[in-house]
């Protein structure tokens, strides 16, 4: 997933602004002067939180200050004056929100919420009264309306379009009183977003199922009942173990425990988070609904999926819809093969049941060794995480020419972050690139991609590289053994480092263009395609070592990896399929229609879809953090599969020509990572690929279709 610090509106209006005014400021606060590292990393061990508000404050006294000036200069609207003279402004600002909302995320506190409810809602209400500005958008709308005329580059006339749009989107068009009521909107969702995030992560936290009785950890991994040893240790009830339901515990239980009740237990937990009690999403997210399908009318839309669509590549609602569909019949119809093949497998075992979700990934892990002999505890001993950061670093550097050097002593905002210098192959410098990879309390679920400085080349020749991190949320090494993957923690990690090369690698110019400033449902081509290198033999005999030995991956089980490749990928494809058309669903509620009850909402689709009983949305309603805790993916879910589409087509020309044919690989950098938002997407990956996607190259992917 990639992460959006700040929305595209303030990406394409903030950046680089003169030297601060330190010394009449607060020197002693480390965002109010210059950062003393050579490469612009935040000093973070000198960042207290009570450095947030006052520099915050500031921040939005500067950018105001500087958009005033824009909006009222009596010169005639040229790019520079305008367009990228908006780029340039509110560093302060950028500065503040990129670490702040790192930590909110990576290292959260009740100090670091407690800013949030005053820090969030503010910085959004400034962001609407930009895009309202009425002086400013004049100005805009002038160079948008005779951009024929100014002899641009395509850049700048991409970025002239996008700009416009941008604020029109968010308003620049109402009426008085109706933008009054959108920054009231606008206002109460980042309110209601923060509430949202907080009850999932207290929920999650709060959650630990006990158990005492040995003969209850029959089937789990060693690794998964240390970890389990170490929770119970760490609640106080030494000598017992303690489930959570963040990932690394949740998934090795459902997968390997033999106690049946066990996983019903777990799996319940899980997919009821959030939806009762203290911190009972529901009323959140209906309230979202109503402010959603309220904004979109205001804005002239019929519902918000029609909004959040207008301006990406899908175009409609109803196009995303059409191409999920595509994919949603080939895969139930490959659940209801998986699940026939774990029934007979149960039946033969004489086990008395029918199959339920908390069956699946049991007896999918059961078939998988049966058909292919294949068991994922066996091959998690060859990818401790260590083994494959160098894989995808050797993957980086054979594909585009990169070096990653650690180092040790730059600032990291938690011990546990390693910090490294890119460089490309003349030895100048690319980016700073840090990755943060296990879970801890104070750290939301999921994995994603963002970053704390952006990249830019003004016309006087002033540059800035970027400063990219990944987030895991890894299973922990133990005191007996490092820590080692799972094949989905492994796809995950390459994933995200996809992303992270994304943001490392652009050369776009301007700032609201750069890295993965792009279309939301282009952003998941460079993190997905990369996923497909992970498994390949040339690449993974590289660093697939097991921890004990130190042996390269044996053939005999690279072979049985590749055989088991599209094992279970029904179940895989019909959650995620699912839980975008849910998301869609949401986006479709008009109007004085949003106050639904969730579960039976929830029911509704899934009994329209005719979804196979055994499996369950990929996120329920109450924990769909993608949708309900940002605008981010909202009506946007689909994207992962949009991108799917397209980096399946992409690979394919990878495998014809060669997984690291120099050609194609320079071909991808220059036209998607380089390129970033600089041009439509659709002509970048036509130029890299030489056709439009096709949707069959993801079926055949998947073992979907032939």
């Amino acid at each position: 997933m990639k992460k959006t610090v700040i929305s595209m509106l303030a990406i394409a209006l903030a950046a680089a602004s003169p030297m601060l005014r330190a010394a009449e400021t607060q020197p002693a606060n480390p965002f109010m002067a210059d950062y003393p590292d050579p490469m612009n990393i935040p000093p973070f061990e000198s960042i207290t939180p009570a450095h947030y508000m006052p520099a915050f404050n500031e921040g939005v006294a500067q950018y105001r200050a500087e958009v005033k000036a824009i909006a009222d200069n009596k010169a005639k609207p040229t790019f520079d004056n305008t367009i990228l003279a908006l780029e340039k402004s509110g560093k302060l600002l950028n500065r503040v929100m990129y670490v702040f909302s790192s930590l909110n995320e990576t290292d959260n506190s009740p100090e670091m919420e407690k800013l949030a409810e005053e820090i969030m809602p503010a910085y959004t209400a400034l962001m609407g009264e930009v895009s309202m500005n009425p002086k400013l958008f004049k100005r805009i709308k002038k160079l948008y309306d005779n951009r024929a005329s100014l002899s641009l580059t395509p850049e700048q006339l991409r970025d002239v379009e996008e700009t416009y749009k941008s604020f029109t989107l968010n308003g620049a068009l109402l009426s008085k009183a109706d933008k009054q009521r959108l920054k009231e909107l606008n206002a109460e969702l980042a309110d209601l977003y923060i509430k949202f995030n907080q009850n999932l992560l207290n929920a999650t936290n709060e959650y630990a199922y006990f158990v005492s009785d040995t003969a209850l950890l029959s089937g789990l991994p060693a690794a998964s009942i240390a970890v389990a040893a170490e929770e119970a240790a760490a609640r106080g009830k030494e000598g017992s173990w303690a489930f959570t339901l963040h990932a690394p515990s949740r998934l090795p239980l459902l997968q390997y425990a033999d106690s049946r009740d066990l996983r019903r237990k777990i799996y319940e937990a899980y997919t009821n988070l959030a939806f009762s009690g203290q911190y009972d999403n529901q009323p959140i997210v209906r309230k979202i609904l109503a402010a959603r399908a309220e904004k979109a009318r205001l804005l002239g839309f019929p519902t918000f999926s029609a909004y959040m669509t207008s301006n990406v590549m899908a175009k409609t609602p109803q196009a995303a819809r059409d191409l999920l569909m595509q994919i949603w019949q080939p895969a139930i119809e490959r659940v209801d093969t998986e699940v026939a093949e774990m029934q007979a497998l149960a039946d033969s075992e004489d086990a008395g049941i029918v199959m339920k979700p908390w069956d699946y990934y049991y007896y999918a892990e059961k078939v998988r060794r049966h058909k292919y002999d294949l068991d994922e505890d066996e091959v998690r001993a060859y990818f401790p995480v260590e083994n494959v950061r160098k894989g995808i670093f050797n993957m980086a550097e054979r594909l585009y020419g990169v070096t990653f050097t650690e180092l040790p002593d730059a600032p990291k905002y938690n011990p546990e972050v390693k910090v490294y210098e890119v460089k490309d192959a003349d030895g100048n410098h690319v980016a700073v690139f840090m990755t943060d990879y296990f879970q801890r309390p104070s750290k939301r679920q999921g994995a994603w991609m963002s970053e704390f400085q952006g990249a830019f080349v003004d016309p006087d020749g002033t540059s800035q590289r970027p400063i990219v991190y990944n987030v895991g949320n890894f299973t922990r090494p133990t005191a007996e053994t490092p820590a080692l993957l799972t094949l989905d923690e492994l796809e995950t990690m390459f994933h995200e480092f996809g992303h992270g090369l994304h943001g490392m690698l652009t050369k776009a110019k301007l700032r609201s263009q750069a890295g993965t400033n792009v279309d939301r449902d282009f952003v998941e081509l460079p993190s997905q395609i990369h996923e497909h290198w992970a498994l390949e033999p040339e690449l993974l005999k590289t660093y697939a070592r097991h921890y004990k030995t130190g042996e390269v991956i044996p053939d005999s089980l690279v072979e049985k990896l590749i055989a088991a490749s599209t094992h279970n990928q029904g179940f895989m494809t019909t959650e995620l399929v699912g839980a975008a058309l849910l998301d869609l669903a949401y986006g479709d509620l008009t109007e004085g229609n949003t106050d639904v009850d969730i579960r039976e909402f929830e029911a509704q689709v899934a009994a329209d879809l005719k979804m196979p009983s055994q499996v369950q949305y990929r996120y329920r309603t109450p924990y769909f953090r993608h949708v309900f805790g940002s605008d981010g993916y909202a009506s946007g879910y689909y994207t992962y599969l949009w991108a799917a589409v397209l980096d399946c087509d992409g690979f394919e020309l990878f495998k014809e020509r060669g997984i690291f044919d120099p050609a194609t690989a320079a071909s991808f950098k220059a036209n998607v990572l380089e390129a970033g938002g600089s041009a439509d997407p659709m002509e970048l990956y036509i130029k890299f690929r030489g056709h439009k996607p096709d949707a069959s190259a993801l079926l055949r992917s998947r073992g979907l279709a032939k």
